[in-house]
């Protein structure tokens, strides 16, 4: 007995397996992570070390080259880019992708501590980070007030702001862009220093030894441990200059050596203001403070996005003096991208369930073959939640690609037992019968599908990272497909279908399709020859095919990317940010711009993860008008942009999200008429 005949005869248990699962699908469905992609991990990492004061070249001598003669011998190793900068190095070494990434850390980690006592005693400690497509921010937001200044804004965002959206799960970290940090400046007055024979060195030193608390183990007191700790830190930067700075000793007569000391206050000014303004973000031209939230890994863009909001608004609630704006985000377009892929989806399978329809011309069997889609989707996502898949376009592609497959195996169940019917047989004993006799076909047509699909699981180099789960959600689908049709099709079969007492006469559509069929079986060698020519055809078309990763898409978001050469000032990147805004601020399109200049992370390439922020450096975030809402698309947009940033000197331009759009050297020239 196969198992068709098993599932005919024992209805109660077939019925009850598809409904356990069924139910498991559902819950596996609503348990999944919406996202945009794949949490992918390459073997990639990036060290970064700082060293600031120090120039490009030394940092090249005695920091670039150890890292870099430090990790080239660790096994897997592909290129090692560096980059080294006024105060800072960062290595990039990218592994062969058959190397596991934290093996690959723990690696490069080891290598480091092997020549850290090699490497100046003042550089910091390097920090070693793995790249990550998580690790870039899925929204940005804005902070504005007209009863709070700079100083005030950027404590909100750095206090309130970021214990809120901490809290808050799914939440990885919270960067502010712009605004100020508070800071104590000392400045030594030259003269007097000179004139106590005190140097920079022994206030500097003398001030980081007292500025300290140091616990100091623990006393008795009144029969109970007390703890003891040493607090010698200030509280005001009044306090700081009162404090008493020991001169040098100067030597003289015996007797007379005692330590002699003097005010900080009475060599130096001491205040209490702001660091210098390295960073800056705008809103429309005008100044805020922005804030950058990045996700964890694993959690889903879309239920971030919504418990961001929910806490962003119990935050704006609570102090109404402040408003939060959205900048710039991706994770509308992730929503989108998601309910597009489901509408698609049922699109796809009702049209399928129309085309069954007119070519059996029954609504039974019809109905009896369309159960194979919803019970064939709903279960695999058992298999893909096990897997740790989540709902993202690679495998909402694939299920929109297999949609039209997973009926296949039922139609040719279907189709048997309806000839069986012909013959004037029972329903119980056609479905029997045609099942039994058609199975080993159905299984054979199965696994040859699942044969095509999962090898595309098992790619390698990048893309096979994202096509992973492609391969594996289609080989679930179709094997959950032939289940349902070696079990489920019988049995509705057998119990739905009604006898056919009456010969149906064929169509028009079948006796030109038996001639059609005639004629290419007696002339042989013509019809081999037409197969032949429009494969060959079909192979030379593909060049003119549009070749890339990923389609180009048409979000209502781009962003533009200024670079500027090295030494370049804020105030000069600023001032290129602003003329950029003013270039494209009148483009019909152009709705919103989000200007990020010396920070943020928005237009930062995920190889340079880690690196620090430069004041040479701006992005301009640009929502553009939805697509519902233009007729041209995203990438005229883009093009038009680009045009008029031509007129921009000396910089480096990328337009696009990700750096995907052309790139234009701009550079200045010198009176002489020589390139700068």
């Amino acid at each position: 007995m196969n198992v068709s005949t098993w599932a005919i005869k024992n209805p109660i248990p077939t019925v009850l397996l598809f409904i356990l699962l069924t139910i498991l699908g559902w819950m596996s469905f609503h348990g999944m992570k919406v996202q945009n992609f794949p949490d992918i991990e390459l073997p990639t990492v990036s060290i970064s070390a700082a060293l600031p004061g120090a120039a490009p070249n030394q940092l090249e001598t005695e920091v670039a080259r150890k890292l870099e003669n430090a990790i080239a011998n660790i096994q897997g190793i592909k290129h090692i880019y560096t980059t080294v900068q006024d105060g800072f190095v960062l290595l990039t070494a990218e592994f062969r992708l058959e190397k596991e990434t934290q093996e690959a850390v723990d690696d490069v980690r080891a290598a480091i501590a092997a020549v850290r006592s090699d490497l100046p005693p003042e550089l910091r400690d390097p920090v070693v980070t793995k790249l990550s497509f998580s690790g870039l921010p899925i929204v940005t937001y804005t902070v504005a007030s007209t009863a709070l200044d700079n100083e005030a804004l950027s404590w909100f965002v750095d206090n309130n702001v970021t214990k809120a959206l901490l809290a808050v799960p799914g939440v990885g970290k919270v960067s502010r862009v712009g605004g100020v940090s508070r800071e104590v400046r000392i400045e030594l007055d030259v003269d007097k220093m000179a004139a106590l024979n005190l140097s920079a060195l022994d206030v500097s030193r003398q001030l980081r030894a007292t500025q300290i608390d140091g616990s100091g183990g623990r006393a008795d007191i009144g029969g109970a441990e007390q703890s003891v700790r040493t607090l010698a830190t200030v509280g005001s930067a009044a306090e700081l200059a009162a404090m008493q700075i020991a001169l040098p000793q100067t030597g003289g007569m015996m007797g007379s050596t005692s330590p002699r000391y003097v005010r900080l206050d009475q060599v130096a000014s001491v205040a209490d203001t702001v660091a210098e303004v390295r960073s800056g973000a705008f809103l429309d031209g005008k100044p805020v403070v922005g804030f950058e939230v990045t996700r964890t890994k694993g959690a889903s863009e879309v239920e971030v996005g919504q418990r961001i909001k929910a806490a962003l608004k119990k935050l704006n609630e609570a102090n109404p003096k402040v408003k939060i704006a959205e900048a710039f985000n991706f994770i509308d377009f992730v929503e989108d991208s998601f309910e597009g892929s489901m509408i698609l989806l049922l699109e796809g399978a009702i049209l399928a369930v129309i085309v069954v329809f007119l070519f059996l011309r029954d609504w039974r069997a019809t109905f009896v073959s369309a159960t194979a889609l919803p019970l064939s989707l709903i279960p695999a996502f058992i298999g893909m939640s096990y897997l740790g898949f989540s709902l993202n376009t690679v495998t909402l592609l694939s299920m929109s690609l297999v949609i039209g497959i997973l009926v296949d195996d039922a139609i040719v169940e279907i189709e048997n037992i309806m000839r069986h019917l012909r013959m004037g047989k029972t329903p119980m004993q056609a479905a029997i019968e045609a099942a039994d006799e058609i199975g080993l076909a159905v299984v054979a047509t199965t696994f040859t599908l699942i044969a095509v699909f999962l090898p595309t699981a098992f790619m390698s180099g990048i893309a096979g990272k994202f096509f992973k789960q492609f391969g594996w959600t289609a080989a679930l689908a179709i094997g959950a497909s032939l289940i349902v049709a070696r079990m489920l099709t019988p049995l509705m079969a057998a119990y739905m279908l009604k006898p056919i007492l009456t010969q149906e006469k064929e169509g028009g559509t079948m006796r030109w399709y038996m001639r059609a069929a005639a004629w290419c079986v007696h002339h042989r060698w013509i019809t081999a020859f037409a197969a032949a020519a429009f494969f060959v055809g079909s192979l030379a078309l593909v060049q003119f095919l549009p070749k890339g990763f990923i389609p180009p898409d048409d979000i209502a978001q781009t962003q533009i990317v200024l670079e500027l050469p090295p030494g370049s000032t804020y105030a000069d990147t600023l001032a290129l940010a602003n003329s950029a805004r003013n270039l494209i601020v009148d483009h019909p399109h152009v709705k919103q711009i989000y200007t990020a200049v010396g920070g943020g992370t928005s237009s930062v390439d995920p190889m340079a993860a880690g690196g620090a922020a430069e004041a040479r450096k701006a992005s301009l975030s640009i929502t553009l008008t939805r697509r519902q809402d233009r007729s041209v698309k995203k990438q005229v947009i883009e093009s038009e942009l680009r045009t008029r940033l031509e007129a921009l000197p000396g910089a480096r331009i990328s337009v696009g999200l990700g750096g995907s759009g052309e790139k234009y050297i701009l550079v200045l020239s010198g009176e002489d008429g020589k390139t700068l």
